[in-house]
């Protein structure tokens, strides 16, 4: 296998850390079978591979497999010579795994240095009341030391913890002991695995069980075939004829054959290293695929995370740009905010001061703010309600946007699934948003206060005030860029935000309002942004909950080919 055997050990141990730290949250298609091989591949490292690795010269295990009924644990008791394993017509019989070894060997099966996922059980116990999640230690005489069985649960069981840990077992075998009968040595399941053991190159031995003494030589040619086209054509073939049991086991003249050959092994320290050697070289050969499926996985799971991690991203800064297009396109200086500006400025006055200028008009507009007691707070609130409305509008829309966008997403679904609030803004998004204004305003008149400075004993400055001329900064703000009119309204928005240019430039002069004007949108445009952003949290705390480490997988490919380089 290798020359260095230190570097190997470290090799796969490496590559033992890294498969561990994938995670495949997300339910893609193919995400079951990837989830199923890690936590094989994770077993097989854990139960077989580094166990070995770090004790060539420890026992051989030979794991007895086979489908339901087909005599594993009556060949195990016949083999042995005495009951060690429980046997009977009732379904699932092995209900836990029995490994029976010589007591010299016991050492070398007490601690977890093979399968350590499983308690072990000592001492005398009922054979039928095993935990499954346990492995019962059985010493035995008739077993030569260097060779243990364990007798494992039906690879087709009715029980799906059994099925699972049948293969758990096998995979953790240096020699998979394979159980059949001549009515059901074809049967699908078993050959999937018997397929799997010869793709990664386990030892495999046959044997063919209660066999009509005159079919014999056709069933045996049958099944020779079938090993030779999975690659399995070397692999040994026992055969015991249908006899009656003598006291519940094979009599010892019909399973001679499979327990010399089982003795010679135990007993050759050259022929079982080549089992195991074989075994182990197989298995090492396999992992790099295997890796590769996982990295395949992980990378999917990658891709699919970045993309939900996108929509949410793509939605609110749409909101954002939506917001900021209404506010330069003059569409707030409509409605209840134009009709609140007439109000203030007078209709008829207005209109004329668009066709003949706005140069005479600001001093009559100064001079009747100060003849009559009118006030700008409902130009004020109408301007608030209309710049709420359109932030919550566009951050309401996000959501939804998102939302949809997830559900046509792989994995979004069961992420919705969990937190269903996420299609709508959170519940107290309107207040928020509502909040964001009132801090902005006071934000634009402390811009006021300091800008006018030594200005504000004039009488131009006195005739507005802070909150008049805060508001017509909000209408400046709210049409920030060349607007085109297509409808009288229209015309006289953008005329509003013309004549508040003009009265703000007759108090501050025009560089000033134009400073003003970039510090209040940009001010705005970054609460509003601080906003989007709390509310788009909720999908990144919703993806939180699925990590994905892309660093993880890189390492794991980085491992396999470490693994390789050591072999």
């Amino acid at each position: 296998m290798t020359s260095d055997p230190a570097a190997l050990l470290a090799a796969v141990e490496g590559l033992r850390a890294s498969v561990g730290a994938v995670r495949l949250p997300l339910d893609l298609e193919g995400a079951d079978a990837a989830r199923t091989s890690q936590r094989e591949l994770v077993q097989q490292l854990d139960d077989y591979v580094l166990p070995r690795l770090r004790s060539l010269d420890a026992p051989l295990l030979a794991v007895v497999g086979g489908s339901t009924g087909a005599g594993k644990s009556t060949i195990v008791n016949s083999v042995v010579g005495e009951d060690v394993t429980a046997t009977g017509v009732i379904r699932p019989t092995t209900r836990a795994s029995v490994l029976v070894h010589h007591q010299a060997d016991t050492r070398w099966f007490t601690d977890k240095r093979v399968l350590p996922g499983l308690a072990r059980v000592v001492g005398e116990r009922s054979l039928t009341s095993d935990d499954p999640g346990s492995v019962r230690l059985v010493p035995s005489g008739a077993l030569p030391s260097g060779l243990a069985l364990l007798d494992a649960p039906d690879i087709d069981s009715v029980v799906q913890a059994n099925r699972s840990l049948s293969k758990q077992l096998l995979s953790a075998a240096d020699l998979w002991l394979f159980v059949t009968t001549a009515a059901r040595y074809a049967d699908a399941v078993p050959w999937d695995l018997l397929r799997e053991a010869s793709e990664r190159g386990t030892s495999v031995a046959v044997v063919l069980n209660r066999v009509p003494p005159e079919a014999l030589s056709q069933i045996r040619l049958h099944l020779a075939s079938m090993l030779k086209e999975q690659g399995l054509g070397k692999s040994p073939i026992f055969t015991i004829n249908e006899v009656d049991l003598d006291d519940g086991r094979i009599p010892g003249s019909d399973v001679r054959r499979l327990r010399g050959w089982l003795e010679s092994l135990a007993g050759d320290a050259r022929a079982r290293s080549v089992v195991i050697r074989r075994t182990l070289a197989g298995t090492l050969g396999s992992l790099g695929a295997r890796a590769e499926g996982l990295v395949v996985a992980g990378r999917a799971q990658a891709a699919a995370r970045d993309a939900l991690a996108e929509a949410p991203r793509a939605a609110y800064s749409d909101a954002l740009a939506g917001v900021e297009a209404g506010i330069n396109d003059g569409s707030l200086l409509r409605g209840e905010v134009l009709a609140r500006w007439q109000e203030l400025v007078g209709t008829g006055e207005f209109l004329r001061s668009v066709e003949v200028g706005v140069g005479r008009m600001r001093d009559r507009v100064g001079a009747w703010f100060t003849g009559k007691q009118v006030t700008s707070e409902p130009l004020g609130e109408a301007l608030q309600t209309g710049a709420a409305a359109l932030i919550t509008s566009h951050g309401q829309v996000a959501a939804s946007t998102a939302t949809r966008a997830w559900k046509s997403a792989a994995g979004g679904p069961q992420l919705l699934e969990a937190h269903p609030e996420l299609g709508k803004a959170s519940p107290d998004f309107p207040e928020t948003v509502e909040r964001l204004i009132r801090d902005w305003q006071r934000e634009i008149f402390e811009l006021v206060r300091e800008e006018a400075g030594s200005r504000r004993a004039t009488a131009r400055y006195l005739a507005f005030g802070v909150n008049g001329l805060g508001v017509l900064l909000m209408i400046v703000v709210f049409h920030a860029t060349v607007f085109i009119p297509t409808g009288a309204e229209v015309a006289v928005g953008a005329g509003s935000a013309v004549l508040a240019q003009r009265l703000l430039e007759a108090v501050f002069g025009d560089q000033a309002v134009r400073k003003m004007a970039v510090k209040a949108r940009d001010a705005l445009m970054e609460r509003t942004q601080q906003v989007y952003d709390d509310e788009r949290a909720r999908f990144d705390r919703a993806l939180e909950e699925v990590p994905v480490d892309a660093s993880a997988i890189a390492e794991l490919q980085a491992a396999a080919s470490t693994v390789e380089g050591a072999r």
